[in-house]
């Protein structure tokens, strides 16, 4: 059993050997055009990154870059799409690994896991460990390829991605083998064959039963690793996996041939042999050359060793398998030592040791090639970072620019409209202070006017009755003027208080008319008198009228008066309601009597409700209704004031 044999399952098992197919420059680039007209976004991301892998022969086979992959890179970086970051450096890794530029893929693969863990994408995270762990393999990392194969199977474990499990407990078992831990690597091996079995993979699990072959040849269990190996046989053959089966053949040639069972080893080899003109990869018919001359070597038959020795050489020398050329120079030098002849073994030495320096020289100048190519990404990457900064930054400062534009605006905007209101409030203020001295003075108005009506009907109910009766009169006329100057003295009173005066007042009107009217006062059910505001003594002068100049006059029926007040809507509505004479014959009475005197209290209170309308903005008005009977008669009066409803609270 080989190093590359191992190489060679995972090779298979990975599935990066790719196949050659032909692609046309003007295709590609035609398609490459195509694709940029796509508007830049997640899913055009995804078209860049599944085209890159139909065009991948064609730049592999052109040496060059896949532009679709730079591309997916480019528009992930713009667009801040980490999931296709991490798909995209995944394959690129992929494209440098199977390239065997070993540094340059752990490289990106460490990126697709960075951007992965920043997506949170837990499949893409399984699959950026795992091939960051065959990278650090290819590189004899051991214990960094097993901290990257163990995270993988980890994760995949937790979310239960079967696919992940298995290429990381394989790859485990691998490294195990690579260490000569043969029981431990059999335990995963044989964990992963189960999983495969579970899964119906066929390929996977010829993978696995191969590398049971190799454990259990390890450990001198040539029979178990034969049958292993025949097992691995088997399915490859069913699959027509070319590749497969030589894998297969050589490790049976190996096995018998440790077995020191020489035809049938040499029965297996010569099978690899004829189906390496199946594979397109010409290392492994090099290596069936080069097993069949050792066989041929152990046995003594050192000329026929040395003709597959040769013919291996001529091959490698063709297709440029430096590595071959060592390890068949080196077999070479040890036949030739073995048979006796020592010049030629010091040449084919020689020979093996130059191709070995030329492999490390150009392993080292690799690997400086590919720690600078990690160089100018990085460079490349940190220009981008840097512009994109600049930009984000123009941007912010054009935001705040704009932002301060519109602030800027705004203020002067808020600004002007706020001195527009300020002057409006304060000319309405001002309004609001004159019409409210206005209201005083009117208010003032009502007191001379109402107690100098008051003492004119004391004066004639003194002359009228006896002193008595007037000293009783006298004093409710003194409480009531208490009650008014009181209430005058504020812009709103309550219902009760005014309703309280107006009682007073009435009673009095009613002494000195002696009782030729009655009055009811009615509150509607919802009003709580103590809660409502109206202004002092703005029904008075109404009531007044109505006694005075309906109600007086009235000679065939007791006169009655009703006073109505209730809530429609935001409005408080009173009504004065008379069966006086109405207004059309109290007219003719007083033009009779040659009167031409205007009621003083009518005209103030009109004028206090004017005011209280503009003041307040609110529904303030007096409506006065003639009332009839069906013949055209009067009978009566309607007074119907409006006024806004105030409250305590």
């Amino acid at each position: 059993m080989s190093i590359r044999s191992v190489c060679s399952w995972l090779l298979l098992f990975l599935g990066v050997v790719p196949g050659v197919f032909a692609q046309d420059s003007l295709f590609t680039y035609h398609l490459l055009d195509s694709v940029r007209q796509l508007r830049p976004d997640t899913s055009t991301v995804r078209i860049w990154l599944e085209e890159s892998r139909r065009t991948a022969a064609y730049f592999d086979g052109h040496k060059k870059e896949n532009v679709f992959l730079q591309e997916a890179i480019a528009m992930s970086q713009e667009l801040k799409y980490p999931q296709g970051l991490s798909m995209a450096y995944n394959e690129l890794g992929t494209s440098k690994r199977n390239k065997s530029q070993y540094i340059l893929a752990e490289d990106y693969h460490e990126r697709a896991i960075k951007y992965a863990q920043e997506a949170r994408d837990s499949v893409l995270l399984c699959q950026s460990l795992n091939n960051a762990g065959v990278d650090c393999r290819r590189l004899d990392k051991l214990q960094k390829a097993f901290d990257y194969h163990f995270a993988a199977l980890q994760i995949a474990e937790k979310i239960g991605n079967i696919k992940n499990i298995c290429v990381a407990t394989n790859s485990i078992g691998n490294i195990q083998l690579s260490e000569g831990k043969y029981e431990l690597s059999i335990e995963r091996f044989q964990h992963a064959l189960k999983l495969e079995e579970e899964s119906n993979n066929p390929l996977g699990m010829a993978i696995n039963l191969g590398n049971l072959g190799y454990a259990y040849q390890g450990l001198g269990k040539l029979d178990l690793a034969i049958q292993h190996y025949k097992s691995s046989l088997a399915i490859n053959e069913k699959l027509k996996n070319a590749t497969g089966k030589v894998i297969c053949f050589n490790a049976l040639g190996a096995a018998f041939q440790e077995k020191k069972d020489y035809p049938t080893a040499m029965e297996y080899l010569q099978k690899a042999l004829q189906v390496n003109d199946q594979v397109d990869d010409k290392v492994h018919m090099a290596e069936s050359y080069m097993n069949i001359g050792k066989l041929l070597s152990v046995q003594n038959k050192h000329e026929e060793a040395r003709g597959f020795f040769q013919q291996g050489i001529t091959l490698s020398n063709y297709w440029g398998f430096k590595s071959m050329l060592m390890d068949t120079y080196k077999a070479l030098a040890l036949d030739y030592k073995n048979s006796g002849d020592f010049q030629k073994s010091l040449e084919a030495t020689e020979k093996s040791l130059l191709y070995k320096d030329s492999i490390l020289n150009e392993k080292a100048a690799m690997a400086l090639n590919q720690m600078q190519a990690i160089y100018d990404v990085d460079r490349k990457d940190n220009q981008i970072r840097t512009l994109q900064h600049d930009k984000m930054v123009g941007e912010l400062r054009t935001k705040r620019n704009v932002v301060f534009i519109f602030a800027l605006a705004a203020f002067l905007i808020m600004l002007t409209v706020g001195g527009f209101f300020y002057i409006r409030h304060r000319n309405l203020e001002e309004n609001k202070q004159t019409l409210q001295l206005e209201l005083r003075s009117l208010r003032s108005q009502m007191n001379p006017h109402f107690i100098f009506n008051s003492l004119s009907s004391i004066h004639r109910y003194i002359w009228s009755n006896n002193q008595e009766e007037a000293s009783d009169y006298l004093t409710k006329f003194s409480k009531l003027m208490r009650l008014i100057l009181d209430n005058t003295q504020h812009t709103f009173v309550s219902l009760n208080k005014e309703l309280e005066s107006l009682r007073l007042y009435l009673d009095l009107e009613s002494l000195r008319c002696n009782g030729i009217f009655d009055y009811r006062i009615k509150v509607a059910s919802d009003i709580h008198d103590e809660e409502v505001l109206i202004p002092p003594m703005i029904l008075q002068p109404y009531v007044e009228n109505a006694i005075w100049h309906g109600l007086v006059h009235k000679s065939n029926e007791k006169g009655q008066l009703d006073i109505g007040i209730r809530l429609e809507g935001r409005s408080l509505v009173c009504t004065i309601t008379d069966n006086g004479i109405g207004r059309k014959r109290a007219m003719e009475i007083k033009a009779r009597k040659g009167k031409t005197h205007t009621s003083v209290g009518m005209k103030v209170t009109q004028g206090r409700i004017d005011l209280i309308r503009k003041i307040n903005n609110k529904d303030a008005s007096v409506v006065v209704t003639d009332l009839e009977d069906p013949g055209g008669e009067p009978t009566g009066t309607l007074v119907t004031i409006i006024l806004p409803a105030e409250f305590i609270f």
